[in-house]
């Protein structure tokens, strides 16, 4: 069993920064791939990033490419979300997911969800 919190989440200007944490209980997690999702109020979840186990893959959604890293620690069983030039379209829950069983950017395949953080980006 994995259990996963996210922290980093907060208010902040257009243009800004910030950098997401995902810190999860469980010695599997490192064998995991993990994924980054949002949602705003009336809509479904959507891909953001996601990285394999090893973190010598990952990929982005096409709206935070160039701008969003996704990096893990395996020893420190955290992934990050580091998030530059930040738009107020970006302004949604964050949420960190693992262990998906088929497309990384499918959020119904994944096992693990923590609980979220709200990212609010003001214009």
């Amino acid at each position: 069993q994995v259990q996963l919190v996210e922290s980093g989440g907060g208010l902040v200007q257009a243009g800004g920064s910030l950098r997401l944490s995902c810190a999860a209980s469980g010695r599997m997690f490192s064998t995991y791939a993990v994924g980054w999702f949002r949602q705003v109020p009336g809509k479904e979840r959507g891909f953001v990033a996601a990285i394999s186990w090893s973190g010598g893959s990952t990929w982005y959604a096409d709206s935070v490419k160039g701008r969003f890293t996704i990096s893990r620690d395996n020893a420190k069983n955290t992934v990050y979300l580091q998030m530059n030039s930040l738009k107020p379209e970006d302004t949604a829950v964050y949420y960190c997911t693992a262990n998906p069983r088929g497309s990384v950017t499918t959020q119904a395949v994944y096992d693990y969800w923590g609980p979220g953080t709200q990212v609010t980006v003001s214009s």
